[in-house]
C-alpha cells in the first residue's frame, strides 16, 4: 500500500510560469493577487492539449499521482491520497481523498470544460492558390470564423504526433507568432463584409505568397511518401512544424491536431487595469480557478470526502465524443475510486456492498461551473431584470426552468451557505422568458451519477467572441469561492436534513 501524498501550502509561484518567484501562499491572497498567474496561465496554454499538459504538469509537481485508466487501481488509493486521470490528452480529473475518509462518503466535485471555440486545420488543408496567396483549410469548431475572427492576427498550435523508430509519440507545437489572417473586403468594393458570409470560401486565413519556397526545385519534391499525411499540408507550415519540433526529417510527422487563436496575450485593461481581456475566456477561467482551489483547498486530518475537479473536453459541440462531459469518464472514476479504497479500508469489509456506489452518490454534490454572461451595458433591455450578473463581484448562480441548468432551491441554499462561511457574494442570472439559454455539463452529469447539483460561473462580456473580457478580481474570486466549497462541503452537508 502507497504511503498518502505530503500536503505543504501553494503558493503564488506554484500556479505560475517557471521564473516566478512569488512565494505569498495562496491562502494568504487577495483576489487582485490572481490577475497576473492567470493571464500568464493564458498566454502560455492556447490550446485544449496546451491546458491539459499545464495542468498535468503542475499536478505532478505538486505530489499527485497520475492513474492511468489501462491500469488496475486497486491498492493504489488510500486516504490522504492526492491523484489525477487524463483521457486523450484534452479531458482530465485531479482529487484528494480526505484522511478520514471510510467507505459510503461523498465526492465534492466541480466540473468545467477546457475546450473553446476555434478553427481548427482539416485533413486535408492544402488550399488551391487564388490570387498569389497561400491558403489554409480550416473548419469552425463550434460557432467560429464569425466577424470577431476576421483582420485578427492568428497563431497555430495543438498537437502533432511524431513518428520515433517503432512507436509514435505524442507532442506540443505552439508557433506563438502572427501566422494566419482572414481579411476583410473593404467598403469601396459596396459588399459588406459581416453580412451572410460563406465560411467554407470567404473565411479562408491566408498564411503566405505562394512561391515563397525554400529553393524552387526543393519546392517541386513531396516531402513524404506518396499517401502521406504531410502531402495533403501545405508544405511549408509542415516544415516549420517540424523546425519548432527540432525533427530533422518532416516525413516523421504523421498527423496533426491544430487551431488557429488570437495572437494577442491576455492582459489587463481599463483605466484603472479593472478589466482582463483575453481569448479563451469560456471556459478556462473558470477550469483554472478551480484547479488552483482544489490545489489551495484545506488539508483537514478530520476531512472525510473526496475533492474533485473534473475539466471536460467537447462542451462547445455537445460533449458526446468519449473526452466529454456525457461520455463514461466522470461517473466510471469515481466508481473505480469508490472500488479501491473499499477493497483497501480492511477495517471495515462490511461497507463493501452492492449499494456503496448509491450511497456515495447520494452524499455527493456537482458543482458545474461555466462561466456566464455579464450585464453589457449597451444592451440591457436583453436581461432579465434583477439577473444581471456584475464584473469583480463574485460568481453568478444560473438557474433555467426548462432544465439546460441544475440549479434547485436545495442546490441554492447549499451554495448560498457555502458562500456565506466562505466570505463570499453570490450573484444570479437567469435568461428573459424571449431569449435563447445555453447549456452546460450540469444537467448530463448530474442525470447520469443520481447526484445533486448547482451551475454557477464567473461572469464575462462577449461570450464566444475571439476577445472576451472578465473583471481583474474575477478568477481570484473564483478561486475564493471554489476553495470554500472543498473546505465547507462536508459541514453544510452535514446541516442538511436528508
Amino acid at each position: 500500500m502507497s504511503e498518502p501524498s505530503s500536503t505543504k501550502p501553494i503558493t503564488l509561484a506554484d500556479i505560475s510560469d517557471a521564473t516566478t518567484k512569488d512565494d505569498r501562499l495562496v491562502t494568504d491572497c487577495e483576489p487582485k493577487d490572481f490577475a497576473e498567474p492567470f493571464c500568464l496561465f493564458m498566454r502560455e496554454n492556447p490550446t485544449v492539449w496546451h491546458v491539459a499538459d499545464y495542468f498535468q504538469r503542475k499536478l505532478s509537481d505538486l505530489g499527485f499521482t497520475e492513474l492511468g485508466e489501462r491500469q488496475d487501481w486497486l491498492g493504489k488509493i488510500n486516504p490522504g491520497g492526492k491523484y489525477y486521470v487524463v483521457r486523450n490528452g484534452s479531458c482530465l480529473a485531479a482529487f484528494t481523498v480526505g484522511r478520514a475518509y471510510k467507505p459510503g462518503n461523498g465526492f465534492a466535485m466541480v466540473g468545467s470544460h477546457i475546450d473553446v471555440l476555434t478553427a481548427r486545420l482539416k485533413p486535408v488543408s492544402t488550399r488551391p492558390s487564388r490570387g498569389g496567396y497561400l491558403q489554409l483549410g480550416v473548419a469552425p469548431y463550434s460557432g467560429t470564423l464569425g466577424h470577431t475572427w476576421w483582420d485578427r492576427d492568428l497563431s497555430l498550435g495543438g498537437r502533432v504526433m511524431v513518428r520515433q523508430g517503432d512507436a509514435t509519440a505524442v507532442k506540443l507545437v505552439n508557433l506563438d507568432w502572427p501566422v494566419a489572417k482572414i481579411p476583410t473586403l473593404a467598403p469601396h468594393f459596396g459588399v459588406g463584409s459581416f453580412g451572410e458570409v460563406n465560411k467554407e470560401t470567404q473565411a479562408v486565413p491566408i498564411i503566405g505568397l505562394e512561391g515563397d519556397d525554400d529553393g524552387e526545385e526543393d519546392g517541386k519534391k513531396p516531402l513524404g511518401k506518396p499517401g502521406s499525411f504531410i502531402n495533403d499540408q501545405p508544405r511549408r507550415l509542415v516544415q516549420t512544424v517540424a523546425r519548432q519540433l527540432g525533427l530533422k526529417d518532416a516525413s516523421a510527422i504523421v498527423g496533426w491536431d491544430l487551431d488557429l487563436y488570437d495572437s494577442q496575450p491576455a492582459q489587463r485593461t481599463g483605466l484603472d487595469r479593472e478589466f482582463i481581456s483575453s481569448s479563451r475566456l469560456d471556459d478556462q477561467l473558470c477550469s483554472w480557478s478551480a484547479m488552483v482551489a482544489l490545489l489551495a483547498a484545506r488539508d483537514d486530518k478530520d476531512a472525510g470526502h473526496v475533492r474533485l475537479v473534473a475539466l471536460f473536453d467537447n462542451e462547445e459541440i455537445g460533449s458526446l465524443l468519449r473526452q466529454g462531459a456525457r461520455s463514461n469518464f466522470l461517473p466510471l472514476l469515481v466508481e473505480r475510486t469508490v472500488e479501491a479504497l473499499a477493497t483497501s479500508s480492511s477495517k471495515d469489509c462490511s461497507s463493501c456492498s452492492p449499494g456503496l456506489l448509491g450511497r456515495t452518490y447520494a452524499r455527493s454534490f456537482l458543482l458545474s461551473a461555466d462561466v456566464t454572461h455579464a450585464g453589457n451595458p449597451n444592451f440591457l433591455h436583453h436581461y432579465l431584470d434583477q439577473h444581471v450578473p456584475r464584473l469583480n463581484v463574485g460568481l453568478a448562480l444560473k438557474t433555467n426552468t426548462n432544465g439546460s441548468n441544475t440549479t434547485d432551491a436545495v442546490s441554492d441554499a447549499l451554495l448560498r451557505r457555502i458562500a456565506d462561511l466562505s466570505g463570499c457574494r453570490l450573484q444570479r442570472f437567469q435568461i428573459r422568458n424571449d431569449s435563447r439559454s445555453g447549456g452546460t455539463i450540469g444537467p448530463a452529469l448530474s442525470s447520469a451519477m443520481g447526484v445533486r447539483s448547482a451551475d454557477a460561473g464567473i461572469p464575462q462580456l462577449s461570450m464566444h467572441s475571439l476577445r472576451e473580457m472578465t473583471g481583474v478580481l474575477d478568477p481570484g474570486l473564483g478561486v475564493r469561492f471554489f476553495k470554500g466549497f472543498f473546505d465547507h462541503w462536508e459541514k453544510v452537508d452535514a446541516e442538511w436534513e436528508h
